[in-house]
């Protein structure tokens, strides 16, 4: 006789599973078993399979899953860690304990860093910093002339591009961040603390 068995059980953070992701992220115990409740919220919204996809994900951040937006689905990609497509329990927990006001510094400067690395070469192009600066200002709804756009991308080179070899690495962008804390002011959401 055989045994019934359920995909869904299978997700389904058991203890063990919650204290081995509160002690490798920065959650507590407490923080993931709460967010376990947002989890299933987020992946029940649009196709109830117990797996975050990408338009739950866009959904879930913009409130709408029709648009395609460059960050979200930078931010997707990265979230999925398996590269399956999907984001899976242990994936959002892990990639979500970035942004927890308790994160090491250099990890949030490192991920913010690898957003802006389109191409994941390990660098940060004048190329990859133009696709996102068109990407902002199509969601703003902002026209800027190409002169305008060239002398932003100008600024942000001179002052990023210490080296002046015409891309920004992992170095040269913590220097930049360190002068410019507005910039990592979205990789701490401080509700988090409040799971």
């Amino acid at each position: 006789m055989g045994c019934i068995y359920s995909k869904r059980l299978e997700r389904h953070p058991g203890y063990q599973e919650s204290l081995i992701l509160a002690s490798e992220t920065s959650f507590t115990l407490n923080e993931v078993e709460a967010l376990y409740v947002l989890y299933n919220k987020l992946s029940s919204s649009i196709v109830d399979d117990g797996l975050i996809n990408k338009e739950e994900f866009q959904q879930a951040l913009l409130g709408n899953c029709r648009q395609q937006n460059l960050f979200v689905d930078r931010v997707f990609n990265m979230f999925d860690l398996k590269h399956n497509g999907v984001i899976g329990f242990e994936d959002f927990v892990r990639s979500l304990s970035i942004f927890h006001p308790r994160a090491p510094h250099d990890d949030k400067i490192a991920f913010a860093f690898n957003l802006y690395d389109l191409r994941n070469t390990g660098y940060i192009e004048r190329e990859e910093v133009k696709e996102m600066i068109l990407a902002i200002l199509r969601e703003l709804d902002v026209v800027l002339s190409d002169d305008l756009v060239e002398a932003m991308l100008d600024k942000a080179f001179v002052e990023a591009d210490l080296n002046q070899d015409g891309k920004i690495d992992l170095e040269e962008w913590k220097e930049l961040v360190l002068g410019n804390p507005a910039l990592m002011k979205n990789m701490t959401l401080t509700y988090l603390n409040a799971v």
